[in-house]
């Protein structure tokens, strides 16, 4: 196997945490072909808060290095956001200027040859069914600002140890959960276009479809019809 440079802190949690994977889950890896060698960005769904434990999994057995965006509220929780610093994991702060903060690190971290991982729904899914919901454009945004290839990454299964509706933890040993890689995403057609809002919600309505698509192949069974689910803010949803 290829040796990668882990660092102490990502090294400590691999040591910490994949023998605890490796027995809570029973893994299904497949694609891990089209990862590419270099710099990327990873879309992905969102279906519990335990996606990062077998994402990372995944992407340290390729073997390679994860760089996920994350709120920055777990960078500032004793041992874990001493990891999470340690590991060169990206702070996002949500809802403020310095988000962009956040996206300009990513840029730097593809391209010095990362792989960085965003969910672009920005949270577990809230569709009853699990389906992925619209998406935030800060994916769309870093392929274009990068170059670099947009590969989807579904997975499922990790509902089965925290259900995002629910929100109720059942760790059991074994639990099946896949992780399936697709073929990168073309956006050359979005190449010489100009970067605009319409344009960033274009490339992500593509971008989670394809990821619903291949959910449904990965669940053997159909997509839904008709448009993604959306998170309605608070104020709307009462008003």
């Amino acid at each position: 196997m290829t040796r990668v440079k882990r660092g102490f802190w990502l090294g400590l949690a691999i040591v910490l945490l994949r023998p605890v994977m490796v027995l809570m889950t029973r893994r299904e890896w497949r694609g891990q072909e089209k990862v590419p060698a270099g710099g990327g960005v990873v879309v992905t769904n969102h279906i519990s808060k335990v996606d990062p434990l077998v994402l990372g999994h995944f992407i340290v057995d390729l073997p390679r290095n994860p760089r996920f965006l994350a709120k920055d509220t777990l960078f500032k929780k004793g041992l874990v956001g001493a990891v999470m610093r340690g590991a060169h994991q990206i702070p996002v702060r949500r809802h403020t200027t310095d988000a962009a903060l956040a996206l300009a690190a990513a840029v730097d971290a593809v391209k010095d040859g990362s792989l960085v991982l965003m969910h672009p729904e920005g949270t577990c899914t809230k569709d009853p069914d699990l389906w992925p919901m619209v998406g935030k454009t800060g994916a769309a945004r870093l392929a274009l600002l990068t170059g670099a290839p947009m590969v989807p990454v579904v997975q499922w299964g990790a509902q089965r140890i925290h259900h995002p509706i629910t929100n109720k933890f059942r760790p059991r040993w074994r639990t099946p959960v896949s992780v399936v890689v697709g073929d990168p995403i073309d956006l050359s057609a979005y190449a010489d276009r100009p970067v605009t809002a319409e344009l960033l919600e274009e490339i992500t309505e593509k971008v989670m479809f394809r990821l619903r698509d291949m959910v449904a192949e990965l669940r053997g069974e159909p997509a839904p019809t008709g448009p993604l689910f959306r998170l309605r803010r608070r104020r709307e949803a009462t008003s």
